[in-house]
């Protein structure tokens, strides 16, 4: 079944060129030319994932971002024109998992759509050949990887697709530190050109959403100058 990738710009000659590229890579293919034409449309289409231009009319993309993230945890890359270091971070912040700053390679964003496809669609192991567990059980912390669930206390908490594979990477392998170089690489794979940055951001986000005292995590530990680590016992 086809992959259908919503893209919201009000720069037609963008939507109409990535289009193109994106449908003859096999995708189908909406479009929007506002804000409140991307919600319409997300509502109806529920698309695979979203290209979301930052600035549109009617209603701008960080505030289409936040609304879908309050339902669904639906893949976001942003658009941007504006390539400073606080508007990258505040995309990130409001729940996108790339960003582009234009101008940009429609080839570029096929492969970024091809990366974050890949990696939400397929199985979160590392190994093929290892099996995958119902559940890890932490205390007050719950991870069901099949169903790509976190629980907190017993309340399931709103995670987007990366601070979901982060939380399952770390988690898998208690005590072991990662770089954030590479939980780049793992996480958002190798077609993503990011920068450290972001896995900065994605913690902050997540630690807030998992841990009972974010300042003080239980959990996802910082290793000063390397990088993080989950540090928590399994329950018996």
């Amino acid at each position: 079944m086809k992959a259908k990738i919503l893209i919201a710009d009000d720069e037609t000659n963008i939507t109409d060129v990535c289009a193109r590229y994106l449908e003859r890579e096999g995708y189908a293919v909406v479009i929007a030319n506002d804000g409140n034409e991307a919600m319409e449309i997300w509502r109806r289409e529920n698309p695979d994932l979203i290209v979301l231009d930052l600035m549109m009319p009617k209603l701008g993309g960080m505030q289409v971002c936040e609304q879908i993230r309050y339902e669904q945890d639906v893949p976001i890359v942003m658009l941007t024109a504006r390539g400073e270091e606080p508007d990258r971070l505040m995309g990130l912040t409001v729940g996108a998992d790339d960003y582009i700053t234009k101008p940009f390679s429609p080839r570029e964003l096929v492969l970024r759509i091809h990366a974050i496809l890949r990696r939400t669609r397929a199985l979160p192991t590392a190994n093929e050949n290892e099996s995958v567990p119902d559940e890890l059980v932490f205390p007050e912390l719950v991870i069901r990887p099949l169903s790509r669930i976190a629980a907190v206390a017993g309340q399931p908490v709103d995670l987007t697709v990366k601070e979901f594979d982060l939380l399952w990477l770390l988690a898998r392998n208690p005590g072991r530190v990662f770089s954030r170089n590479q939980l780049l690489d793992l996480v958002w794979d190798t077609d993503f050109y990011g920068d450290a940055t972001t896995v900065t951001v994605h913690i902050r986000r997540l630690r807030e959403k998992v841990e009972p005292v974010p300042s003080q995590p239980r959990y996802i530990k910082t290793v000063w100058g390397i990088g993080y680590k989950f540090e928590s016992r399994e329950q018996e």
